[in-house]
């Protein structure tokens, strides 16, 4: 359980992080950058990922590819979303991520569409729509935060397709990640130089070291996880559960005790609906 524990921390704190980030002056993108080559260097040197599966004929480059331009991308969304919708919502929106990659499941990858696994989809769906909704009675509508919600809502469940498009062509997990780390960096990287050049933005010393931790708790987070559920092979629901509803209930204590984050009675509800939604998901027969 305290794999669990542990992942769950690096997942709030990655959003703590976030958050701090314009405090501190931090740059996120040259925060994001750096957080990919120090999870390609910790997953290469913890995990040694098997390279040689994807020099094999039928590799499949396009879903890795798809994924190392969304996975940056998506992390600055993220961190968009944490500054305008709070982390509360975020971490809740990210966790319910799972009600678009269950319904990709019952389209795509043939899985069987029960009725807890509906019922949870069916309290889900409610719950994003009482998150999606302004902390604060009679205020205008946030466009630019529920935006962003939607996004790291949808962003999340394409990334959860694309693993699943990858495991099933046969390509070790851990060897997928590096490449896509190391990718994602890539990119990042190029990035940074035409910001250098076109915007006169240098690189400090500052950011780098803020995107080294942001890149330890992110692979952190993906790491414990996995380790979870070796150390409990027979209990992938449990896993999957705690995990899930952990981040909720630890996101909302920590937006809303350590910055004051505010949220409306449907906020709270939708809340409760979440971790409902994602207990019943998690426990179907399957």
């Amino acid at each position: 359980m305290h794999l669990i524990l542990l992942s769950v921390a690096c997942s709030v704190l990655v959003s703590v992080l976030l958050k701090l980030a314009p405090r501190r002056g931090w740059d996120v993108a040259q925060m994001v950058t750096w957080n990919y080559l120090a999870a390609a260097l910790l997953c290469a040197w913890l995990l040694q990922p098997p390279p040689a599966a994807l020099r094999q004929p039928g590799a499949p480059w396009i879903e890795l590819l798809v994924l190392a331009v969304v996975l940056p991308t998506l992390f600055l969304v993220l961190a968009a979303s944490v500054r305008h919708a709070g982390i509360v919502r975020t971490d809740v929106a990210q966790r319910l991520s799972l009600l678009l990659s269950l319904a990709a499941a019952f389209l795509f990858f043939g899985e069987r569409a029960g009725p807890m696994k509906l019922a949870g989809l069916a309290l889900g769906l409610v719950a994003v729509a009482g998150i999606l909704a302004r902390p604060e009675r009679g205020a205008m509508a946030d466009r630019r935060g529920w935006l962003l919600l939607l996004v790291v809502w949808a962003g999340f469940a394409a990334v959860d397709v694309m693993l699943k498009r990858l495991a099933m062509s046969g390509t070790p997990a851990t060897a997928a990640l590096l490449v896509a780390f190391m990718l994602a960096f890539a990119g990042m990287l190029a990035w940074q130089g035409w910001r250098r050049l076109r915007h006169g933005v240098r690189p400090g010393l500052r950011h780098i070291a803020a995107g080294v931790l942001l890149g330890v708790l992110n692979f952190g987070n993906i790491v414990f996880y996995v380790r979870a559920h070796q150390a409990l092979p027979g209990s992938p629901a449990v896993v999957f559960a705690t995990m899930n509803i952990g981040v909720v209930l630890l996101g909302t204590a920590v937006g809303v005790l350590a910055f004051g984050e505010k949220t409306s009675r449907l906020n709270r509800l939708a809340i409760v609906l979440a971790v409902a939604a994602i207990a019943l998901i998690a426990l179907a027969p399957r």
